[in-house]
């Protein structure tokens, strides 16, 4: 009972932060570049890097991206720099994916370490940055709705997977995930779009249902593939700053991996929909 209520504590705190900051831009991006630096202590932890040029490199993209979303007038070529990071994060995005369904462990050599520090985790928190500035007009209600689809995904594969899960999901990487888990989270989240829609008003009920299948499905492998990442360092959790939950890229690791994603498709939905 203690460990449970430690847990919901440091959830409720969590949550309580990002949604008192979500409606201050520059609050925002002040708590977004203190959780990308604590994820970076983390994950470099996890993959062994211990040189500090990530946290350089990290401060100085997500600030130079932040100010161009801030900052109307601000160009200098931000845009044709978005679409080039864009297509390097996903491509990367795309070989992690590859190495989550290898049985060998993921290569880690010197410059791959640099590459997802760069490309898996900075660019993860300029995408949120971007969601919540899409078309570079602040809508603080759609980054918030982001969240609440990958919370509701992730609390409805708990309580599915818990109560009817049987068949194994990735069973060598994450013993304890189950199909019947991750399609409970979907079929939540899909419901949640719904309301989603309804209550914020910023775009419409399709929009909303296909952004809940993109935060589902590549937010279940963000997890699994964090879930590789603390199995080959051989570690239960990335970290101690929330009691009960472990560290903080264990409860962002969904986000950070759906992003690009997510983004992806605000980019370009208004030409397909």
């Amino acid at each position: 009972m203690k460990e449970l209520s430690t847990r919901a504590v440091s959830g409720a705190i969590y949550i309580s932060l990002l949604i008192l900051s979500i409606y201050w831009q520059y609050v925002l991006v002040l708590l977004f570049l203190i959780f990308g630096l604590i994820c970076m202590a983390e994950f470099k932890k996890l993959i062994q890097l211990e040189s500090k040029a990530p946290y350089i490199v990290f401060t100085l993209m997500y600030l130079g991206f932040s100010v161009w979303c801030i900052i109307p007038e601000t160009d200098a070529g931000f845009n044709e720099a978005i679409k080039i990071l864009h297509v390097i994060t996903i491509f990367v995005q795309l070989f992690l994916i590859k190495d989550l369904f290898s049985e060998k462990t993921i290569p880690l050599f010197e410059s791959k370490r640099f590459i997802l520090t760069t490309f898996y985790l900075t660019s993860a928190f300029i995408f949120l940055i971007l969601i919540a500035n899409n078309n570079k007009e602040f809508t603080p209600l759609l980054l918030l709705g982001v969240f609440v689809l990958i919370w509701v995904n992730d609390t409805g594969a708990y309580i599915v997977g818990k109560n009817f899960g049987r068949q194994k999901l990735f069973p060598s990487v994450s013993p304890k995930k189950t199909v019947e888990g991750f399609l409970g989270g979907l079929f939540f989240a899909c419901i949640a779009s719904y309301f989603i829609a309804w209550l914020t008003g910023t775009l419409d009920f399709t929009n909303w249902l296909i952004l809940s299948i993109i935060a589902s499905v590549f937010g279940t492998l963000g997890d699994l593939i964090e879930s590789k990442f603390k199995r080959q360092a051989d570690v239960k959790d990335s970290g101690v700053i929330m009691p009960g939950h472990g560290g903080l890229l264990d409860r962002l690791d969904s986000i950070i991996f759906a992003a690009p994603f997510l983004y992806l498709f605000l980019r370009l939905f208004p030409y397909v929909s």
